[in-house]
């Protein structure tokens, strides 16, 4: 999970200075796709695997897809306008829409210490996106939409897991992301320089190994054991923000990032405890 921030974090560095350079959200996720698909395909039918990914409802992973261009969409575009530590702290707080997302879609209860964590965490949300903490307003509602878009992903990716394999779940998203690319492609293309290109190799190398660590990590322990290191992204990203562009975070977004971590932690924290316990025989 370590590896895995470290990575993502990057990718989001290198998306912020490649749209400071001209260009798009819409071109780099089309490019990521075109690389990220046929990789994945190669790489299955290479393993003899190439079953694994198709899908048992492909009409529900389509929907899917589709509808999951909105998260890395609206992230992209919005770091554009915020420092990236901002960014990265007001999408944590998907943690707290998944939690009700898990009650409508998954029917999990959820007692009155997380809602009230929740309650707390969103109260994070709004100090870390005062107009004073730096950055504009859109692109804090940009990370906003992208952290309910992201929550409503992983909700239907796991309730979809019952009965679709991890692989095809993956490969279904990111062709989705690639094909909505596709069709706003000729209003969003602009010309970039072939060096640009190597940004954008480096980018979809560091997307495919953050999400690889990722799904390592969650293959070898639970998620409430490894899910808090996701909080290192914020150093990564403060590390980035004053090497690159020289910022500092303001004294309102370390304030809701406390806040936001502190509710995600407790969250977390009563997710594991009220998990039923397996006696051991």
């Amino acid at each position: 999970m370590l590896l895995a921030m470290c990575f993502l974090s990057s990718m989001d560095a290198v998306a912020k200075w490649l749209m400071e350079n001209s260009a798009t959200a819409i071109q780099l996720l089309f490019l990521r796709s075109v690389i990220i698909v046929p990789c994945v395909i190669l790489y299955f039918r290479m393993k003899g695997a190439a079953s694994e990914l198709l899908p048992t409802r492909p009409i529900a992973q389509g929907v899917r897809g589709t509808l999951g261009f909105i998260a890395p969409f609206s992230f992209f575009v919005g770091i554009h306008y915020l420092p990236l530590t901002a960014a990265v702290v007001v999408f944590f707080s998907s943690i707290f829409f998944t939690t009700l997302l898990s009650i409508v879609v998954l029917k999990e209860k959820v007692g009155l210490h997380r809602w009230g964590a929740v309650v707390v965490g969103y109260c994070g949300v709004a100090v870390a996106m005062m107009p004073w903490s730096g950055g504009e307003l859109k692109g804090y509602l940009l990370i906003l939409l992208s952290s309910i878009a992201y929550s409503a992903l992983f909700i239907s990716g796991k309730y979809l897991a019952k009965t679709e394999s991890v692989v095809s779940l993956v490969l279904s998203y990111n062709l989705g992301v690639g094909v909505v690319s596709l069709l706003l492609l000729p209003w969003f293309w602009q010309h970039i320089e072939w060096q640009m290109y190597f940004g954008v190799l480096l980018l979809t190398a560091l997307a495919l190994a953050g999400h690889f660590s990722m799904t390592k990590a969650f293959s070898r322990a639970e998620a409430s054991q490894i899910t808090p290191f996701e909080y290192t992204g914020v150093l990564w990203t403060l590390l980035y923000d004053i090497l690159i562009w020289q910022l500092y975070p303001s004294q309102y977004t370390v304030m809701g990032a406390v806040i936001i971590i502190m509710s995600s932690l407790y969250v977390i924290s009563r997710e594991r405890a009220q998990r039923p316990k397996i006696p051991v025989s």
